[in-house]
């Protein structure tokens, strides 16, 4: 995790190995239950998930503990990107901004799937969203306006982003926090790609499953690998930016709060496109998280001389 000339291989293999096995402990339940997507505690395992990064670290940190006395609290706080701030206005400024982007993403993709005609949208009468609503209610219930309703479900994202980040933060902590500056000596590219890839695996308990792209099967976790090495560069980026972490985790929790976008906007003659292409984490967000990508590239935000030196040095 501290600046070195190489990467700190046993630290980052214990929390590798870490993390996964306990998300596949967290997770056993489900598989043993055998009701899938349908089962009531799936929500509640995929949040106890996102603490296995977390004690992940801790596990990383106890292998270096020869160091730890040397470094001292403070630095290994620094090094994981939680304290201090600095530069403080351009963190608590990257972390507002990044609120508002992840569903600007969402929302983006989106427009081109209704551009591309995988879907249909209805922003005036918000048909299906309505539909939605009717059905979850007893007949003849009133309910109040839904332009109402999907205005505070709008207004409610930067919210969501806030009640999110403490579960973010445990994934986070991990990916953003230790793996990418521990696997910086690689390179600025190397360690964005393989600290991304390696999130989107970690989720294969719940990809497996069914999660996210309907495809319980090595498709479903190469497609999930694929989405987050795509948004873990971004996420990543703010990391370099910034030296801290948080940037990170309040974009995580703004992307999950802005998930569910698409509910409110689709028509209700809307044909029902395939997750694996007009998913929030599909194909067609893969190209919007490409091309925000290229731009970042081309203007010169990947290198090195722009990357904080508390996150390491480039390799030799």
């Amino acid at each position: 995790m501290h600046s070195s000339s190489r990467p700190d291989w046993p630290a980052i293999l214990v929390f590798a190995v870490t993390s996964v096995a306990l998300s596949w402990l967290i997770a056993l339940p489900v598989w043993l239950r055998g009701q899938g997507l349908a089962d009531p505690f799936l929500g509640l395992t995929a949040a106890a998930m996102m603490v296995t990064p977390g004690l992940g670290v801790l596990a990383a940190l106890a292998v270096q503990r020869r160091t730890l006395g040397r470094r001292g609290a403070r630095a290994v706080l620094r090094e994981l990107g939680m304290w201090p701030l600095r530069p403080a206005a351009r963190t608590v400024w990257t972390c507002v901004a990044v609120i508002f982007a992840a569903p600007i993403l969402v929302a983006v993709g989106l427009a081109v799937v209704g551009v591309l005609g995988v879907a249909s949208f209805d922003i005036v009468t918000f048909s299906g969203f309505r539909q939605l609503l009717e059905a979850s209610v007893p007949a003849g219930t009133p309910l109040p306006p839904v332009e109402l309703l999907v205005g505070v479900q709008l207004a409610m994202i930067p919210v969501g982003a806030v009640i999110n980040a403490p579960f973010a933060f445990g994934e986070e902590l991990g990916w953003r926090g230790f793996l990418l500056p521990a696997l910086r000596p690689l390179g600025v590219w190397p360690a964005l790609l393989i600290s991304g890839a390696f999130w989107g695996f970690w989720h294969s308990p719940l990809i497996l499953l069914g999660y996210n792209f309907l495809e319980s099967n090595v498709l479903g976790v190469v497609l999930m690998i694929g989405a987050c090495t795509l948004f873990g560069i971004l996420l990543g980026w703010t990391r370099l930016r910034t030296a801290s972490v948080w940037p990170a985790v309040f974009a995580h929790g703004a992307f999950n709060a802005s998930a569910g976008l698409g509910t409110l906007v689709v028509a209700t003659d809307s044909p029902t496109p395939s997750p694996v292409v007009a998913g929030p984490l599909g194909l067609i967000v893969w190209g919007v998280f490409a091309v925000v990508i290229a731009v970042l590239a081309l203007t010169g935000q990947f290198r090195a001389d722009r990357v904080n030196a508390t996150l390491g040095p480039d390799p030799v």
